[in-house]
């Protein structure tokens, strides 16, 4: 945390919890193909921490599609407790670890909706929807793009740079800002690519 420039008190005891808990899920319920938490904390915590400081910093609603197992949805809900987080994730299995957590976590903060992310009727609901590893981006404003409010962010964490998608977005969806993420212990590429509707106020500039 530190080598990402990250300050926050009481973070690590509470994501370590967490860790634990996918750590002990992960052997019956296939939760992700990483099997040491060792890599873990790398390629799951210290990667879902890593977009942080490009979360709005207002509080807000923010709907992480596809979580899966929380990640990135957890980790930021643990980071800032002033969000309101809801975890979509349509897996029955994952749905049922994601509440577990919620319930072992004490996440107030926190909500699962078992839902795929385009049958989730709140259009307008939220500031920020976050996606790891979820479609491409153009699939993305498709089936998540309705539960944004107007100025809203989508917060896209992708590897390799996608130049591909983002000349496939359609109108009237634009990208705002794209980051190169450095992930401590991990060497691969990674980018957050932050995507909002043309007639969105744009906030900072690209990286």
């Amino acid at each position: 945390m530190a080598a990402l420039g990250l300050s926050v008190p009481g973070l690590a005891p509470r994501l370590l919890d967490y860790l634990a808990l996918l750590d002990q899920w992960n052997h019956a319920y296939n939760l992700t193909a990483v099997r040491d938490p060792r890599d873990m904390v790398s390629r799951h915590l210290l990667d879902s921490l890593s977009i942080l400081p490009w979360l709005p910093t207002e509080s807000l609603a923010l709907a992480d599609l596809g979580s899966g197992a929380g990640l990135p949805g957890v980790v930021l809900a643990l980071a800032r407790p002033d969000l309101t987080v809801t975890l979509v994730e349509s897996n029955g299995k994952k749905a049922r670890f994601l509440r577990e957590v919620v319930r072992q976590l004490g996440l107030a903060n926190v909500r699962v909706a078992q839902s795929r992310a385009e049958q989730l009727d709140e259009p307008g609901a939220y500031g920020c929807i976050t996606a790891r590893a979820l479609g491409t981006l153009a699939q993305l404003v498709q089936f998540g793009g309705d539960l944004l409010q107007p100025g809203g962010q989508l917060l896209a964490m992708k590897g390799q740079y996608p130049a591909d998608e983002i000349a496939a977005l359609p109108a009237p969806w634009q990208v705002q800002a794209s980051h190169v993420l450095a992930i401590p212990g991990d060497s691969g590429a990674r980018h957050l690519i932050v995507v909002t509707r043309a007639s969105a106020h744009c906030r900072g500039s690209s990286s």
